[in-house]
């Protein structure tokens, strides 16, 4: 078998690189096709290859699980690569944690991947974490983002606000007092309804907070107290919008 065959062979089916020759699997011009057809061919190449720059952003644009998969982790060397880090840390969030901590303290480049990915909150430095800039940027992008943020924001209004707009259950990393708030709980009812599934209980038995809830969605229904399931002004709301 000659080089041209090899290669016409992974074009096809990245996993044909399992059954070429031993010298077919450090030839990076092979390996390269391969992954670039399949990412998770990368596991039958040569170990000298597994961490090539080239070949690893390749198989990492095409699926971010072989950082996980096949290597456990973004390979030593490419920890401080910041192509490398931001293309898996927008992919896939915890990508991050494996990243150089002088990365994770770059707040340019973390605010390039917040925007994108905003989960990855969870593993920047703990001094972005109280960056309010990054977090809402977080928040915006992703609501559940609010559970990697410094616990001073979790009683912060606007980001609390900001973030259950796109994710209801962003109320859950909420602090308890915000929860129990019922002027906050109104406002934060008419952006999402469905965060009343983690109010206070108490406010879950407030009449208004309910009927507030069941007219934005009737799903939020579920989640009000049970003695106010049968309340005829409620259940008129309930049968109006179904």
């Amino acid at each position: 078998m000659d080089k041209k065959e090899a290669l016409k062979i992974v074009k096809k089916d990245g996993h044909g690189l399992e059954n070429l020759p031993l010298h077919f699997k450090s030839d990076k011009e092979v390996v390269l096709e391969a992954v670039r057809e399949n990412a998770y061919s990368l596991q039958h190449a040569d170990k000298s290859l597994k961490e090539d720059r080239e070949i690893f952003l390749e198989a990492l644009k095409k699926d971010v699980d072989i950082i996980f998969d096949i290597l456990g982790k973004i390979p030593m060397h490419l920890k401080k690569d910041k192509e490398i880090v931001l293309e898996a840390s927008i992919r896939e969030s915890t990508a991050l944690y494996h990243a150089d901590d002088v990365l994770k303290k770059d707040k340019k480049f973390i605010l390039e991947i917040i925007k994108q990915n905003g989960l990855a909150l969870e593993f920047v430095d703990d001094r972005l974490k109280k960056d309010k800039g990054i977090v809402l940027k977080a928040v915006n992008q992703n609501g559940d983002a609010l559970s990697g943020a410094d616990k001073s924001f979790k009683k912060d209004r606007k980001i609390v606000l900001e973030a259950v707009k796109n994710y209801s259950h962003a109320l859950q990393y909420a602090d308890d007092v915000l929860k129990k708030d019922k002027k906050f709980i109104l406002e934060i009812i008419k952006q999402n309804s469905l965060s009343l599934e983690f109010v206070d209980d108490s406010l879950k038995k407030d009449k208004e907070i309910a009927l507030e809830a069941v007219k934005n969605d009737i799903d939020a229904f579920e989640w009000i107290n049970e003695n106010l399931k049968n309340d005829s002004d409620i259940l008129k709301v309930v049968n109006k919008n179904k």
